[in-house]
C-alpha cells in the first residue's frame, strides 16, 4: 500500500507541471490506496489548495529567503506540512515535520532536508502566536484569509455583501458532502438506501431535493454495487434542479446541447421514463463515449449521442425539440467548493466566455419549436456569464419569454430566473434560465 501523503504530493505536483484539474490528478495518484491512505490523500491535496494563499503567507515569514524563490517541489513539502500542522489536530505535529522530511530524502533532495525540518518545527513551535494578517482592504484581507483572487473576492463583495460574501468563502474551503441521485427506473429508495448502508456509506436525505442523498465514508462510490447496477448516479441538486426547471413529460424530445459527462441527461431520462427521445451533443468523441457508457451503466436507452458544437448549426434540427438544454461552458467559479483550483484561473481566460455563450444560446434557439422550452444553465455566480447573457438573448428575441418555475422544497419565487448559492441553498453555484417559444 503507498502513502496518502506521497499521492497528494503526486496529484500537486501535476496541478503545477501540466495544469492538471485536481480531482483528476488525485484519482490516479491515489489507484491502489487502502480508503484510509485515500482519504488522507484528499484531504491534503484538497485542503493546500483550498488554503494556498495562507499558507504561503505563513510559510514565508519563516523562511530565512522568500518562499517564492523557492524550489516548487519544496514548497509543496513545506505547504502539506503547514497544511497538518495548521489546520489537522488529529495528526501530530511531530508527524507532519518527520513526514515532509522523509518525502525531500525519498528523492535526494537532501541538502533541503534541514531546512523543511526547521521551517515546519518553528511553525510547529510558534502555530500558537502566527503573524497577524496585514490590514489591508477588506477584499484583499479576505482574499488572503480564504485564500481566493483579490478580483473576485470584490465581485462578491458588490454581489452579496460583506457577510454573505465571507459565508460563501468559507464554505469553499470546507468540505462537501458528496450527493447522489436515485435511478428511479432501478430501485426504490429503500432498495438503494439498504445497499449503500451494506456497503458502509453514511447517508442523509438531501435538505430539500427529492430522492437525493448526501453520502459520506463507503470509500470510491464507483467501486460500490449500487453504483455498478446503476441504483445512483453522482449529481449536485443544483444541477438536478436544471432539468426539472424544464417540465419534461415521457413521450418528449429533449436536445441537450453541452451534455458531457452526461448528468443532466440522465436525470432527464428517468423524468421521461425513458420514453421519448434525448440527443446528447459534444464536440469530443471521448465525452461522448461517457455519455454512452453512463447510459448503459443507468439503463437509459432513450439517449443517442452525437458530436456536434454547440455554436453550428444543423438544419435538420430547426423547429423539432420540445426542450432545448443548455448547459454551456463557463467559468465554474460556483463549484470552487468541489474544484478547489478553479480560483486560480486567470481572469484574463474567463472574458471571452459571454461571447461563446451567448453564440451557443442564440444557436439553440433555432432547435425548439413553438411552444417549446429553451433553458439555459451554468455553474458560476458571475452575471455577465449568467443575466447579461439571457438578457441579450431575449432584447434580441420576441419570440421568447421567461417563465417562472418552482422546485420542490423551495419556496422561494422566480420570473424564469433563478441563482442558486452555496450559503443560501446549500448546492452548488448555479444560475438557470427557463425560456418558453411563443
Amino acid at each position: 500500500m503507498g502513502s496518502g501523503r506521497e499521492a497528494a504530493l503526486e496529484a500537486l505536483t501535476a496541478c503545477r507541471r501540466l495544469d492538471a484539474w485536481s480531482d483528476g490528478s488525485l484519482k490516479a495518484a491515489s489507484r491502489g490506496l487502502d480508503r484510509r491512505e485515500a482519504a488522507l490523500a484528499a484531504r491534503l491535496t484538497y485542503g493546500v489548495l483550498q488554503n494556498r494563499a495562507l499558507l504561503d503567507f505563513y510559510l514565508d515569514r519563516y523562511c530565512s529567503q522568500p518562499f517564492v524563490k523557492l524550489e516548487p517541489f519544496v514548497r509543496d513539502v513545506l505547504r502539506l506540512g503547514a497544511y497538518q500542522i495548521l489546520f489537522m489536530d488529529r495528526v501530530p505535529d511531530s508527524a507532519a515535520v518527520n513526514e515532509a522530511v522523509k518525502m525531500v530524502n525519498h528523492r535526494k533532495r537532501q541538502r533541503a532536508s534541514g531546512f523543511v525540518n526547521a521551517v515546519l518545527r518553528r511553525l510547529s513551535r510558534e502555530k500558537g502566536s502566527l503573524p497577524v494578517l496585514p490590514a489591508q482592504d477588506e477584499a484583499a484581507c479576505l482574499a488572503l484569509r480564504y485564500s481566493h483572487p483579490a478580483w473576485l473576492v470584490r465581485r462578491l463583495l458588490k454581489l452579496l455583501g460583506r457577510e454573505e460574501a465571507e459565508a460563501f468563502l468559507r464554505l469553499d474551503n470546507e468540505s462537501v458532502p458528496t450527493t447522489i441521485q436515485r435511478n428511479s427506473l432501478r430501485c426504490t429508495a429503500g432498495e438503494l438506501t439498504e445497499s449503500l448502508t451494506e456497503s458502509g456509506a453514511r447517508l442523509a436525505p438531501h435538505p430539500w431535493m427529492p430522492d437525493c442523498w448526501e453520502v459520506g465514508g463507503g470509500g470510491d462510490l464507483e467501486s460500490l454495487p449500487a453504483f455498478q447496477k446503476g441504483l445512483f448516479q453522482v449529481q449536485d441538486a443544483a444541477a438536478k434542479a436544471a432539468v426539472l426547471a424544464a417540465g419534461l413529460r415521457p413521450g418528449m424530445r429533449m436536445l441537450d446541447v453541452c451534455a458531457a459527462p452526461g448528468g443532466k441527461s440522465f436525470a432527464a431520462a428517468a423524468l421521461m421514463e425513458d420514453r421519448g427521445e434525448i440527443i446528447a451533443c459534444d464536440i469530443h468523441p471521448h465525452k461522448l463515449a461517457l455519455i454512452e457508457k453512463g447510459a448503459e451503466r443507468l439503463g437509459l436507452h432513450c439517449i443517442q449521442t452525437v458530436q456536434a458544437d454547440g455554436r453550428e448549426e444543423r438544419r435538420e434540427w430547426a423547429d423539432g425539440f420540445d426542450a432545448v438544454l443548455c448547459d454551456v461552458p463557463c467559468s465554474g467559479l460556483g463549484i470552487i467548493r468541489k474544484k478547489p483550483d478553479i480560483r486560480y484561473k486567470d481572469p484574463k481566460q474567463l472574458a471571452g466566455l459571454p461571447a461563446v455563450q451567448s453564440a451557443i444560446l442564440e444557436n439553440a434557439s433555432r432547435y425548439v419549436r413553438p411552444g417549446g422550452v429553451l433553458l439555459y444553465a451554468t455553474c458560476t455566480v458571475l452575471p455577465e456569464e449568467n443575466g447579461d447573457v439571457t438578457a441579450g438573448f431575449l432584447s434580441r428575441h420576441s419570440e421568447f419569454t421567461k417563465e417562472p418555475f418552482s422546485l420542490p422544497g423551495r419556496q422561494e419565487q422566480n420570473d424564469g430566473t433563478l441563482t442558486l448559492w452555496p450559503q443560501r441553498h446549500g448546492t452548488d453555484g448555479f444560475y438557470v434560465c427557463k425560456m418558453r417559444k411563443l
